[in-house]
């Protein structure tokens, strides 16, 4: 029960925040990135603990991070330094309030069942680029259920990386879904981690190195998964 309780606190405090913050991007959409960051808000009236190990690199030109839920966007929003520019599924920009979350600091939202949609991640991404903002990719594609495994790596971030040749800056993210559960409606935990992995720009050469970064994030997520859910 008190799970359940924290998270209505949590889901008040989200309905709260948001529709000021979206208001705010509208009006002042020069300085949206710095409105963006009141997201941290959150974190602070719901006492969450979320240990950053490593540092941002600025010189990365997109994120690639694994996925649980919207704790995931929440932290980033709240504490990466510089202007994000998501790349996420069309139908997330179809939701009342979360969707101008999305729309209003113009970010890619994708329709997967079009046959252009790699043409248009293509041309949006390079465009976004240009403008000096940092492209973020989850590459499952939608959420995990914050286990010990990773979803499939789908295709569309690795066209992407390969097509612009882009530095990448893995991020992972270990038990954000714990922090704020949709599909089980709880509130399980304060606590979760971010590990800044160090930004490299992958060998071509190497037809495996789309899943060999997958295989690195995943080890460096088990390690911390297994130390802070330990039985």
């Amino acid at each position: 029960m008190l799970n359940k309780l924290k998270f209505f606190w949590a889901a008040t405090s989200i309905a709260i925040v948001m529709p000021i913050i979206i208001v705010f991007i509208y009006v002042f959409r020069p300085i949206n990135r710095c409105v963006r960051k009141t997201s941290r808000l959150f974190f602070w009236v719901n006492f969450c603990k979320v240990e950053k190990i490593g540092e941002f690199d600025k010189s990365a030109k997109i994120l690639v991070l694994n996925h649980q839920g919207i704790m995931d966007i929440c932290y980033l929003e709240a504490y990466y330094p510089w202007d994000i520019c998501w790349i996420a599924k069309k139908e997330l920009g179809d939701i009342f309030l979360y969707g101008h979350a999305l729309k209003a600091p113009r970010m890619i939202l994708i329709d997967r069942e079009s046959k252009k949609s790699l043409i248009y991640l293509l041309k949006e991404s390079k465009k976004k680029i240009e403008e000096g903002r940092i492209l973020a990719i989850f590459p499952e594609g939608t959420r995990s259920k914050g286990g010990r495994e990773f979803l499939p790596f789908k295709d569309g971030a690795k066209v992407l990386i390969e097509k612009y040749n882009l530095k990448i800056q893995p991020i992972v993210l270990i038990n954000t879904r714990q922090l704020f559960d949709t599909s089980k409606l709880e509130v399980r935990s304060n606590k979760a981690k971010v590990v800044c992995m160090e930004s490299f720009t992958p060998d071509f050469s190497n037809p495996n190195w789309y899943s060999d970064l997958k295989d690195s994030m995943h080890q460096i997520y088990t390690k911390h998964y297994d130390e802070m859910n330990k039985k």
